[in-house]
Parts: structure tokens; C-alpha cells; sequence
């Protein structure tokens, strides 16, 4: 499994955009079409909000790679 740790530098980010930030798709439309087919879990459920927050301490998992999302603070 790859770990990719993001250091979020606001209160929360976006699931699409934090997909796309972390280089997993191409685009936040790409972000919201991954996360529409449920291949996507916060925290060990799949999340379905394609534009939910995510916020520092939370953990995003699609396929073998799971993104820790950390405070940049």
C-alpha cells in the first residue's frame, strides 16, 4: 500500500480537490466521478459526498493508497 501524507494548510479541504491534490486524478471532475463510483472510504466508510471536508487527523483510502491528512501548523 502507498502512504501519502498531506499537510493540509486550511481548516479543511474538499474530497474532490484533496484527490486531486494528492495526484490521484487529473482534475476535481475526475475527483468527483472517482468518489461517485464508491471507490473512496474517509475514515474506513465509503464516502460518497463528493465535496465532503476533510480535516486534519482524517484518513482517505481509494484503491492501494491511503492518504493521512495532517495539520500543516
Amino acid at each position: 500500500m502507498q502512504h501519502i501524507r498531506f499537510d493540509l494548510e486550511r481548516d479543511h479541504v474538499e474530497l474532490n480537490q484533496l484527490l486531486k491534490l494528492a495526484g490521484l486524478c487529473d482534475s476535481g471532475g475526475a475527483g468527483k466521478a472517482l468518489v461517485a463510483s464508491g471507490a473512496v472510504k474517509v475514515d474506513g466508510h465509503v464516502e460518497l459526498r463528493k465535496t465532503c471536508k476533510i480535516r486534519a487527523g482524517q484518513c482517505v483510502n481509494t484503491g492501494d493508497v491511503e492518504i493521512a491528512v495532517a495539520s500543516a501548523a
